[in-house]
């Protein structure tokens, strides 16, 4: 029988080295199930794999995107159901997969119902509330739109809030009507393998991580981006706490808080500072993962 192995876990557990064992274990390529790592312009703060990683074993789905292109869910499942359908027709019988973003493993393993045509011009618009109003506005209105929704998404994820609101607002429904209730049958076995780290040791893992990243030259990149940033793909730990130092280094008032931030954090005056929030704001993003797949009975939980 084919088979998907899916390695899963919080951010900074140790996904892409565990993954690319078993696909050179199983000879299969690597299909990355990230919502960031696919855009092309987020390299650092994303932890995309290394050169040395990416020449271990193939990879999919890793930088193909542009961060002004939508990209959601649903098309994940369907180009990444299209490719493995390649694959298995190849030869493939068992395939590896690696991300940490809920919604589109959900979405490859359930499947979702066909949602309508996005609404460039509304996501526009409320993906500027985000940027100006942070997600805290735009989650209590889903909140009264779509209790169901509020309740199951990552709410502090400011692109699934927009998305979720996005589609009540522009088809009077709720955003959660549209989710396949019983599943898709998939012709292909499903196992998800679940890393998990003592909590002590993954926060280290994280705060080392930021710091990599900071030496690696975040700070230029998320510069590099600022033309961008009214965008959803960049609505994303790491890039906006550094958008809010350069905003104060611009000289521009300060308004808060941005999404992932709480109202008591203030400005974002040092870099130093920023550094803080993208570890913190990071542990708590890890800490909301678990969460997520803790309900999910499927999952065989491996500490590493």
């Amino acid at each position: 029988m084919k088979k998907l192995l899916i390695v899963l876990g919080p951010t900074a557990v140790g996904k892409t080295d565990y993954s690319i064992d078993l696909a050179l274990k199983y000879g299969s390529p690597v299909i990355s199930c990230d919502s960031r790592q696919i855009y092309r312009e987020m390299t650092i703060g994303t932890a995309v794999p290394s050169a040395s990683q990416l020449s271990a074993v193939k990879h999919y789905f890793i930088q193909t995107e542009t961060v002004t292109e939508l990209y959601t869910a649903g098309r994940y499942e369907t180009e990444a159901m299209a490719l493995m359908d390649r694959l298995f027709a190849e030869g493939h019988e068992t395939l590896v997969m690696a991300g940490g973003s809920g919604f589109y493993i959900d979405a490859l393993c359930n499947g979702l119902d066909d949602f309508p045509p996005a609404d460039l011009q509304l996501r526009a618009e409320l993906t500027g509330r985000l940027a100006r109003e942070g997600v805290e506005s735009l989650r209590l209105e889903l909140k009264r739109l779509d209790p169901e929704s509020y309740a199951a998404i990552d709410i502090a994820n400011g692109q699934r809030v927009v998305r979720a609101l996005e589609v009540c607002l522009m088809t009077g429904r709720k955003f959660s009507s549209f989710k396949t209730a019983s599943g898709k049958k998939r012709d292909f076995l499903i196992e998800k393998i679940g890393l998990t780290r003592p909590r002590d040791v993954l926060y280290g893992r994280i705060d080392r991580r930021v710091l990599q990243m900071m030496d690696a030259g975040l700070e230029d990149e998320v510069r590099s981006l600022l033309p961008y940033r009214e965008y959803a793909a960049l609505q994303t730990v790491g890039y906006k706490e550094i958008f809010a130092y350069l905003d104060h280094c611009a000289g521009k008032e300060y308004k808060a808080p941005v999404s992932g931030q709480h109202k008591n954090d203030g400005p974002v005056t040092t870099l130093d500072r920023a550094v803080e929030l993208i570890q913190r704001n990071t542990r708590h993003y890890a800490k909301r993962q678990m969460s997520y797949w803790r309900r999910d009975k499927d999952i065989r939980w491996i500490s590493v």
